[in-house]
C-alpha cells in the first residue's frame, strides 16, 4: 500500500479523535473559567467510519481525546468497536486515551477489557490545594489519584501523567512529581505551556523550558537520558538509580515538527493537520453529503499532503491557532 504522507515526506501513523470538547475542569492554561461556546459531538458511528478509513491509509495508533472523553456515554463501547478494526497490516490498532482522570477509577477496568492499550492522565500538581487552584475544581485531586491507581491495577501500563508547567502556578512542583513517579510507578511527562488557551494570556515568560525542568529535577535526583524513536514527542529520562522515568515535551524550546506523525479529528469532525492550524477541513460535512469511501479517502490524502511544515510559536507575525486546545483535542 501507499502510506499516508505529506509533502514534506513525513509518514502519518497517529490519529487523535476528540469525541467531545466538553470538560468538567477549567484549567487555567486551557479554559476561561466559564463554559463558553462548544462545538457539536458526532455519533460514535461517524468517528468509527473516519477511523476505519484512516487505518486503510496506514494509521496504526488511535488516541481518544477531548475535552474530557469520559464524559461521553458509550465511550467504553467505542473503544471496543475501535479495537475490532484492523490496520493495513491486518492487526488491531493501538488504542489509547487521554483523560483528566476524574471519572477514571470506575472505568479503567471496563476500558481495559474493551481493548484500551494505554491511558494518559492530565494532572498538574501533586498537592490538593495547588491542584484546585489550577483546575478551578474543589475536591478533584483524590478522584484523579484514584483513577491513576485504578489504571495501574487494570494493567493500562505504562500509565503516563502529563503536567503542563505554567510559571507562577506550578513550576516548583517538578521535584514533587519526580517523587510521585517513583512512588506510584508511573511515567510523568512535563509539557511546555503553548499558546492554545482560551484566555490568550500566553507569553514566552510563562513557559518553563526544558533546561529549567532538567535543572529542577537534578536537584532531586540525577537523570540519564533514554534513547527514543524519531517520531516520539517526549525526550525521555530515567533516574540514575533505575527507579522511575520522566519525559519532557518541549514544543516551544525544542520543536519536533520535522518528525511529526500526527493528525487530529475534532469533535465536530474537522481534520486538523497541526495544533496550530489556522483552518479546518470538514470531513463530517463531506460524509453527510453522502460521499463514498473512495471520495473520502481521496479527500483525506489531499488534506494530509498539505500538512504544515512547522509551527511558528514565538516568531514575529505568529498567528494563533483558529481553535483553542479544548476545541481541538489533545
Amino acid at each position: 500500500m501507499t502510506h499516508l504522507t505529506d509533502k514534506h515526506g513525513r509518514t502519518i501513523t497517529d490519529l487523535r479523535i476528540a469525541v467531545t470538547d466538553r470538560c468538567n475542569y477549567r484549567c487555567v492554561y486551557c479554559r476561561t473559567g466559564t463554559d463558553g461556546p462548544l462545538y457539536s459531538d458526532l455519533p460514535f458511528s461517524d468517528y468509527l467510519r473516519m477511523a476505519r478509513l484512516f487505518l486503510e491509509l496506514g494509521i496504526e495508533k488511535i488516541r481518544i481525546t477531548g475535552g474530557e472523553p469520559l464524559l461521553r456515554n458509550g465511550v467504553v463501547e467505542f473503544v471496543r468497536e475501535l479495537s475490532k478494526l484492523r490496520t493495513w497490516r491486518g492487526i488491531p490498532p493501538e488504542v489509547a486515551l487521554t483523560t483528566n482522570g476524574h471519572l477514571l477509577s470506575g472505568l479503567a477496568q471496563p476500558l481495559k477489557d474493551a481493548g484500551l492499550s494505554r491511558v494518559t492522565v492530565s494532572m498538574d500538581a501533586v498537592d490538593p490545594d495547588r491542584f484546585a487552584r489550577i483546575t478551578r475544581v474543589s475536591h478533584g485531586y483524590e478522584s484523579v489519584l484514584d483513577g491513576i491507581r485504578a489504571a495501574r491495577s487494570a494493567g493500562l501500563d505504562p500509565v503516563k501523567v502529563n503536567c503542563v508547567l505554567v510559571r507562577g502556578f506550578n513550576e516548583d512542583q517538578v521535584p514533587a512529581f519526580g517523587q510521585f513517579a517513583r512512588q506510584e510507578g508511573i511515567v510523568v511527562r512535563f509539557i511546555e505551556f503553548m499558546p492554545l488557551e482560551e484566555d490568550r494570556v500566553w507569553s514566552p515568560a510563562t513557559v518553563v523550558r526544558l533546561e529549567e525542568i532538567l535543572a529542577r529535577m537534578a536537584e532531586f535526583q540525577p537523570l540519564v537520558e533514554i534513547p527514543r524513536g524519531a517520531s516520539e514527542t517526549a525526550l525521555r529520562y530515567r533516574f540514575a538509580d533505575g527507579i522511575g522515568e520522566i519525559g519532557i515535551i518541549a514544543p516551544v524550546s525544542h520543536p519536533f515538527c520535522g518528525h511529526c506523525s500526527r493528525v487530529r479529528i475534532t469533535s465536530d469532525g474537522k481534520i486538523r493537520t497541526c495544533l496550530f492550524s489556522v483552518w479546518d477541513h470538514d470531513l463530517a460535512e463531506l460524509m453527510r453529503r453522502g460521499a463514498d469511501d473512495a471520495t473520502v479517502l481521496q479527500f483525506i490524502r489531499g488534506v494530509v499532503d498539505r500538512k504544515e511544515a512547522r509551527h511558528h510559536i514565538g516568531e514575529p507575525g505568529f498567528v494563533p491557532a483558529s481553535r483553542t486546545m479544548v476545541h481541538i483535542g489533545g
